[in-house]
């Protein structure tokens, strides 16, 4: 039976924290369904790390759908989450509902959208229509070129006040879940403090309610990896069953807390950002 929003919040009540991967096909998606991954991400990412491309930006409505329909094959149990890409919401709230159908008739069960209070009506709208939504704040890869490239975000006082906000206008949007990833962990921790959403970090803090990793990060396919990636392939078996078995370590030690460590976060001074997909 597939997990819902209410099923992860019993399991955060009963102390455990939420593991999440991103997941591009069926044959993954039945690994990490079998290996008790909580949720399951058909991200952007998928531009570079499937498609080979240099960013997220080129990514289409169109390729989304096509893995979720892979994923929702695939995985009977896990909590299924798609990205909403670059240029399938900023036109407003009518043009992401229309893409959210697609994505919720595809097979996803959430979606996700990348920016803060400037997208509170697309929110509400998706929200009164049944969509449940996930916010991502922090490090924003469909904003690269706005940004100046892959860099941590929140390190001055202005701009970690701003993403407080916006993860507080996003909530009263009626967001659910929100992504907070590539901030110093003080802001990733006021983020989880200040709000009631279900967090989930990428190199934010070990406060946040659980933790997403992009798979290709997760099993050492990365050749540089960001600070906040733990390769759980080193030092894997050679059965062949290793694959599953460094999914399990990940999801124990993110529903202990032992990951993220001190050293997969970033800290008052945070460090640039060398290579990341994003969630």
């Amino acid at each position: 039976m597939r997990s819902t929003l209410t099923a992860l919040r019993k399991k955060l009540a009963a102390g455990r924290k939420l593991s999440m991967l991103t997941c591009y096909d069926a044959s993954f998606a039945r690994v990490f369904d079998e290996a008790g991954v909580d949720c399951l991400l058909v991200g952007d990412s998928l531009g570079m790390v499937v498609q080979g491309r240099d960013s997220t930006l080129p990514v289409t409505v169109a390729d989304i759908a096509y893995h979720v329909a892979c994923l929702q094959r695939g995985s009977p149990r896990a909590f299924l989450l798609a990205d909403l890409p670059f240029g399938s919401y900023q036109e407003g709230p009518t043009q992401a509902l229309r893409n959210a159908v697609t994505l919720m008739q595809a097979g996803a069960q959430m979606v996700k959208v990348e920016g803060g209070a400037e997208l509170a009506p697309t929110v509400e709208l998706l929200v009164r229509s049944g969509i449940p939504v996930c916010g991502h704040v922090g490090l924003l890869p469909s904003h690269v070129h706005a940004l100046g490239g892959f860099r941590v975000q929140g390190k001055a006082q202005a701009e970690a006040e701003r993403i407080v906000v916006d993860a507080q206008a996003l909530e009263a949007a009626g967001a659910a879940m929100l992504v907070i990833e590539a901030v110093p962990e003080p802001v990733g921790r006021a983020v989880c403090e200040q709000t009631s959403l279900i967090t989930i970090g990428i190199g934010a803090s070990p406060a946040c309610d659980g933790q997403v990793l992009v798979l290709h990060d997760m099993l050492g396919v990365t050749a540089s990896p960001a600070k906040f990636v733990k390769n759980y392939m080193a030092g894997a078996s050679t059965r062949g069953d290793a694959v599953a078995d460094a999914v399990r370590r990940y999801v124990e030690e993110v529903a202990s807390g032992a990951f993220p460590g001190p050293e997969h976060v970033y800290g008052a001074a945070a460090e640039a950002v060398p290579r990341i997909y994003g969630a």
